[in-house]
């Protein structure tokens, strides 16, 4: 099932992409329809995250992601992918998210990158990210980055592709500031923003 998976992710992720269309519906209710090629975005800093698919020990298809330590910035303590913003010494973007896959995660094994989604602006913090997806063949060992990450949070494929795990709540990003908005339901932690637009456009290719 996992091979087959793949295979199938490898030619879609070859054809035209969703894009927006698929990214806001699960966008929260004031969020602008920003895209990479809108005039907000020109002044942007580039950064780039890996969505990595890989099989546990019993043969089940995982997600990674973080839960991001709390800190004074943006995203404290939010449930993200691993990735960050690019460094000069990163030959490209793709290098950027192996890189800061690597430091968070402390993985012993490489994945291999087999395309990548649209990417998405976030105007918080000026970043234009480019998510790729990768796989391994086997679940490795990590060891986190404690300064950076809380914890790996390893979400069933299965989950992430059923609809009940798609909820509406209230978030509060900043005291005072109070935003409706769609979100995946993770182990009771809230996926939401741009990391739940991103998951949300592979699901759309996946679906077909």
């Amino acid at each position: 099932m996992f091979a087959e998976l793949i295979t199938n992710l490898k030619i879609k992720l070859q054809e035209p992409l969703p894009g927006p269309d698929a990214q806001f519906e699960m966008a929260h209710v004031k969020r602008e329809k920003i895209t990479e090629h809108s005039q907000e975005a020109l002044n942007y800093r580039p950064s780039a995250v890996l969505i990595l698919l890989y099989p546990n020990e019993s043969g089940d298809t995982m997600v990674l992601l973080i839960e991001r330590v709390t800190y004074n910035g943006h995203h404290s303590g939010q449930i993200a992918l691993p990735g960050g913003k690019a460094e000069p010494e990163d030959a490209d973007l793709s290098a950027t998210a192996m890189r800061e896959f690597f430091e968070e995660t402390g993985s012993n094994a490489i994945p291999e990158i087999i395309g990548k989604l649209t990417p998405i602006f976030i105007p918080v913090s000026k970043f234009m990210v480019q998510p790729y997806v990768g796989y391994l063949n086997a679940r490795p060992e990590f060891t986190i980055d404690a300064r950076e990450v809380k914890e790996l949070i390893e979400w069933p494929f299965v989950d992430f592709m059923s609809p009940s795990t798609v909820k509406q709540t209230i978030v509060e990003p900043m005291p005072g500031f109070k935003l409706s908005t769609p979100y995946f339901d993770i182990q009771e932690k809230v996926l939401w923003g741009a990391t739940a637009m991103m998951m949300n456009e592979l699901k759309w290719i996946l679906r077909g």
